[in-house]
């Protein structure tokens, strides 16, 4: 296997899994107070063109960081790209439940980031996910505070 598959392959790999596992935290939390809303939780794969991805990154950072900011509903909005295909971007998104997702797609700044940057996109596919093990997931972020 060539080195710098191998290297990709796990770096995704460890990605995903990180991704995973902030996923199965925040559901976890959902979970044990039962009589909060379910947590909507969506992966979002863009392809962006070569020509336009150092603004798109621009433009998605200011986006995401103002969801957090500003957005009650918003739990996360975790951009990342592939270290060897950064055309390729991946946004992790978490919401407190169906309206917070709702809200945030009726947020100035997200319809900012959308009309701003629809010609840069080459594909965009949204993925929504369930956790598998909500009970393992605290104890993941525990580990990391230590």
């Amino acid at each position: 296997m060539d080195k710098n598959i191998f290297r990709y392959n796990n770096w995704l790999g460890w990605s995903l899994q990180t991704a995973l596992a902030m996923v199965m935290f925040f559901c976890m939390s959902n979970y044990a107070h039962s009589q909060q809303p379910k947590i909507m939780v969506r992966i979002s794969e863009i392809e962006i063109y070569p020509e336009h991805l150092e603004k798109y990154k621009e433009i998605l950072k200011i986006e995401a960081e103002a969801s957090i900011r500003l957005e009650a509903g918003v739990i996360a909005i975790f951009p990342m790209f592939q270290k060897d295909k950064p055309t390729q971007i991946r946004i992790l998104e978490m919401y407190k439940d169906q309206q917070g997702y709702q809200s945030h797609l009726k947020a100035e700044h997200f319809q900012k980031y959308k009309t701003g940057t629809l010609h840069m996109v080459k594909s965009l596919n949204l993925v929504d996910m369930e956790a598998l093990d909500m009970e393992t997931a605290t104890q993941l972020f525990r580990k990391l505070k230590n």
